[in-house]
């Protein structure tokens, strides 16, 4: 008996295009030889890539602003402290 990992099980969903772009895809997805839903399942795969990456930078970025950097500041010296005699 075969079993189906879940990586492979597949769901169809519905879209709703304009024709113009519909025939677009079309003709790239020929010129690439692959059909128009192994087309978009590869540019949505790297689309969620991109935004799970961003997610982690901006938590990162986040992390170290809640830390801070030293960057050596020191306060400035009073006015009488500058012209002491």
């Amino acid at each position: 008996m075969k079993t189906k990992s879940k990586a492979s099980e597949k769901t169809n969903i519905t879209l709703k295009l304009d024709r113009a772009l519909l025939k677009e895809i079309k003709i790239i997805a020929a010129k690439r030889d692959t059909s128009i839903s192994n087309l978009l399942n590869v540019q949505i795969e790297e689309f969620v890539k991109k935004q799970g990456g961003f997610e982690e930078r901006k938590r990162r970025a986040v992390e170290r602003m809640r830390k801070g950097f030293d960057l050596g500041f020191t306060p400035a010296k009073s006015r009488d402290e500058l012209h002491e005699r």
